[in-house]
């Protein structure tokens, strides 16, 4: 049995793949009579249709919560509100419910992880959690801001000992003490390699990019932009001598 059939979790992918998607958008359904859905995704009318029927044959929805407000992960949220008749919870918002740090909805309790977005939310289900895109399946995150509360976040998500992560894109992951560890190591590698370049003197965007992010292809160079501007602002905070 795999630990989606052991936490009664299903999976509904969206045909949306690209470079910042990978596969496509992840909308996660858990729990029947009522279920609970995690991020509905875009609108896209077989994906829609999808996963109504998932939470169909689950007995109905019990609400439907967003772990941040990027489109491909909620504008598909009139549609499904309409469709379902389900309560939606978010950090902010046109919502019924707003939530916070120490919230619960549902079965699902609330962690703020921000950093890939100011309002982004864990939801942590027993030994599962609905971590939208502060933890992806496959490569790194993008952290636009807030990078010092991003770090503590994945810190405290680890400490949670958790089974399964159910990210917003890639495949769901089966160790994450080992998938959070992989991601604060990144970013303490970016980190040396950008304090590396600054002690050098160079300080132009292009300069660091091709210092620190190197690896990043061309297509997602101003994504990339976002990170190392992110690094900076904490490193200005923790590192004033280095001038960044």
């Amino acid at each position: 049995m795999s630990l989606l059939e052991r936490f009664d979790i299903a999976l509904v992918r969206a045909d949306n793949p690209g470079p910042l998607t990978l596969s496509g958008t992840n909308t996660w359904v858990l729990g029947r009579d009522p279920a609970w859905v995690v991020d509905p995704g875009p609108a896209l009318p077989a994906h829609l249709d999808a996963v109504v029927a998932e939470v169909s044959g689950r007995g109905g929805a019990g609400g439907i919560a967003i772990t941040h407000d990027h489109e491909d992960h909620v504008e598909a949220v009139p549609a499904l509100r309409e469709r379902l008749g389900a309560p939606v919870a978010a950090a902010r918002g046109d919502v019924d419910v707003l939530l916070g740090e120490g919230d619960t909805f549902g079965p699902l309790a609330v962690q703020a992880l921000p950093g890939h977005a100011d309002d982004h939310l864990v939801f942590v289900a027993g030994e599962a959690a609905f971590v939208g895109d502060a933890v992806l399946g496959e490569g790194s995150v993008f952290v636009q801001s807030r990078l010092r509360e991003y770090l503590a976040g994945l810190e405290r998500l680890r400490a949670r000992r958790l089974s399964l992560l159910c990210p917003g894109h890639g495949e769901p992951v089966t160790d994450p003490d080992t998938r959070l560890g992989e991601l604060l190591a990144h970013r303490a590698a970016r980190e040396a390699a950008l304090i590396d370049a600054l002690e050098r003197g160079l300080r132009s965007e292009d300069e660091l990019l091709d210092a620190a992010w190197a690896d990043a292809p061309p297509q997602l160079r101003p994504v990339a932009a976002l990170s190392l501007a992110a690094h900076l602002a904490k490193l200005r905070e923790e590192r004033p001598e280095l001038g960044g």
